[in-house]
């Protein structure tokens, strides 16, 4: 089991926060990054791809258009994690750092890091932050404001000439430490429908100096990680706090053709119902009230989707699957197999349960349902939670939970196994989270918050002429990023 608590140390030391000073001109249009899947190409180990999640688990804690390309398709024998490409520094380099809607955090690895990763597996090029050779890089102290509000009050010892420094422990026991810095930060600026350029903006991030456990060694390493959570340090909410942005976005995952849109801003078309954020958590949480399969609604005990101190059901696209408590689980299994009593069940790799089957999986097993407050439903296919990894041979993607809460209790954490191909959005002023079926290689409407013009922004294939192949050409998403005013120095 995954150890949850130092939760709490991660969401006060890993906060990579965020200047309110994209220019100090206005805020118009839209901006980019580059962005593409982590596991991709069908063989892939599965255990990698359990094992990314586990490690993940321990990280959970806590207008203009920026269109952020992303790439990957959610398909869980294939990938496990969007990644996106930033320019840092002036002159601007490139680097790749994990998106994540369960952390709050932006950080690269810097030059001189004992134990930073210098190669990577998933056929990209690794790039050490180096302060000296941005022209516009500056030292952030521990007496100024970022710094005594990431740490709620001024730092024990703190002397002007002291550095900010941060210390994160992940819940498996990697670490990663360092001291703030700020520098530009490029993004691709939307200028209309499907058209883009180059901005900058200035942010504070950390600069990794020292990393421990799977963040120095593993064969899936990226530069860095750019969190999207609701906590004062994230990206959004630091633009947010200084006026040139709203704190909503959106990710639509396609795990069918690939690729998929990940924005910030507010999305007009199509339209989303939503259900509430549940309150004082440190993560995306909603209160899901009933699990129905087929046609049977499943008898659960009526406390189940409370988990003690954890209240209701993470909301995670950093996860690529679906972790659910044994009470829900195991009659939840039984319901979904129900239909064919003469399945031969066996264990692929001690972790996923798998079976032969020729037949159309979607005619064969029932759709699942999970309703949530507000008269939502996610609507879950046989196809988005069984997946293939032989021609004849299925998996499910759902797990017996291994994730516990402070009090010891199973959460529910839901990845990208449900979320994909549907259009997911987050609003965090007004504390609701919605989505809709949708096509995710296809086109959604962002209000620009100044002009209150409409922009069209589709899914991105960038991979086609670039060196970041993985397991074959990936098609990558968009990031978008809605600011309030004009333009972005």
């Amino acid at each position: 089991m995954m150890d949850l608590r130092k939760l709490a140390l991660l969401a006060v030391t890993v906060a990579a926060m965020v200047v309110g000073e994209l220019g100090s001109g206005c805020l118009g249009n839209v901006l980019t990054l580059n962005v593409k899947r982590k596991f991709a190409g069908r063989g892939k180990d599965l255990s990698a791809m359990r094992a990314h999640d586990m490690r993940r688990h321990g990280r959970l804690l806590s207008t203009i258009d920026v269109d952020l390309p992303l790439g990957g398709n959610g398909h869980p024998s294939e990938t496990g994690l969007y990644f996106a490409k930033i320019g840092l520094g002036n002159p601007s380099e490139d680097y790749y750092v994990q998106v994540d809607t369960g952390s709050d955090i932006l950080w690269v690895n810097c030059a001189g890091c004992d134990k930073c990763p210098t190669k990577s597996g998933l056929g990209i090029d690794l790039t050490l932050y180096d302060p000296k050779r941005s022209s516009t890089s500056s030292l952030v102290y521990c007496d100024q404001d970022f710094c005594t509000s990431t740490y709620d009050g001024p730092l024990p010892g703190c002397k002007p000439s002291l550095q900010c420094q941060y210390n994160v422990v992940y819940g498996d026991g990697s670490s990663t430490a360092g001291y703030f810095v700020k520098d530009n930060i490029q993004l691709e600026q939307v200028t209309g429908n499907l058209q883009s350029k180059s901005a900058n903006g200035t942010v504070v991030f950390g600069c990794g100096a020292r990393q421990s456990g799977e963040l120095g060694s593993s064969s899936e390493a990226l530069d860095g990680i750019i969190g999207f959570g609701q906590a004062n340090s994230s990206i959004i909410s630091q633009l947010a706090a200084s006026g040139k942005v709203k704190r909503k976005f959106a990710h639509c995952l396609d795990n069918i053709d690939g690729g998929g849109i990940f924005a910030i801003g507010e999305v007009v078309s199509p339209k989303v119902k939503t259900t509430p954020i549940v309150p004082n958590q440190e993560h995306y949480n909603v209160v899901m009230k009933d699990i129905e399969v087929g046609d049977t609604v499943l008898q659960l005990p009526s406390d189940i989707f409370d988990s003690g101190d954890q209240k209701g059901t993470i909301v995670d696209s950093g996860t690529t699957l679906a972790y659910l408590p044994s009470a829900i689980y195991e009659p939840l299994m039984t319901e979904i197999l129900s239909p064919q009593p003469a399945l031969q069940l066996h264990s692929y790799e001690d972790q996923f349960t798998c079976f032969r089957y020729l037949e159309n999986v979607d005619d064969g097993f029932p759709i699942v349902k999970f309703h949530f407050e507000g008269s939502l439903t996610l609507t879950i296919y046989p196809h988005d939670y069984l997946f293939q990894i032989r021609e004849d041979t299925w998996c499910f993607g759902w797990q017996n939970s291994g994730v516990q809460s402070k009090d010891g209790k199973d959460m529910i954490l839901l990845g990208d196994l449900v979320l994909s191909n549907k259009l997911v959005v987050y609003d965090i002023e007004n504390q609701t989270i919605g989505w809709t079926e949708y096509n995710c290689s296809s086109s959604i409407k962002l209000r620009d918050g100044s002009s209150g013009a409409e922009y069209s922004v589709s899914a991105h294939d960038i991979a086609s002429g670039s060196s970041l192949r993985i397991g074959g050409i990936l098609t990558l998403l968009s990031i978008i990023i809605a600011l309030l005013h004009s333009s972005i120095a």
